[in-house]
């Protein structure tokens, strides 16, 4: 069975920096695609950054230059390092796993992972 869980949100101010977590059991992070999706009040969930099995990640356009995925092979864990944080960047966020779809830019939307995390809150004030 396949657990994803989420750990390192919280309350930072614009500016600041936070690091996530995604450790993962019943599922190999370093050869599989993993990802993380954010979620807004009232909005859809979006593909924020994806890391494909050989290295290869793609960012949103909003969080390209402030935030960087990795992984911690001997953990079984992903990170994401965010820097430079927003108000805007306020949502939960959530750790997929499980490439499923083959569709164009299928990383951006839930349909694009099988497996997913509780989620973890992200708040940023001004």
């Amino acid at each position: 069975q396949v657990q994803l869980v989420e750990s390192g949100g919280g309350s930072v101010q614009a500016g600041g920096s936070l690091r996530l977590s995604c450790g993962a059991s019943g599922y190999s992070v370093s050869s599989n695609y993993m990802g993380w999706f954010r979620q807004a009040p009232g909005k859809e969930r979006e593909g924020v950054v994806v890391v494909y099995p050989g290295g290869f990640t793609s960012y949103a356009d909003s969080v390209k230059g402030r935030f960087t995925i990795s992984r911690d092979n001997a953990e079984n864990t992903v990170v994401l390092e965010m820097n430079s944080l927003k108000p805007e960047d306020t949502a939960i966020y959530y750790c997929a796993a499980g490439r499923r779809s083959f569709a164009s830019s299928w990383w951006r939307t839930p349909a694009g992972f099988s497996y997913w995390g509780q989620g973890t809150q992200v708040t940023v004030s001004v």
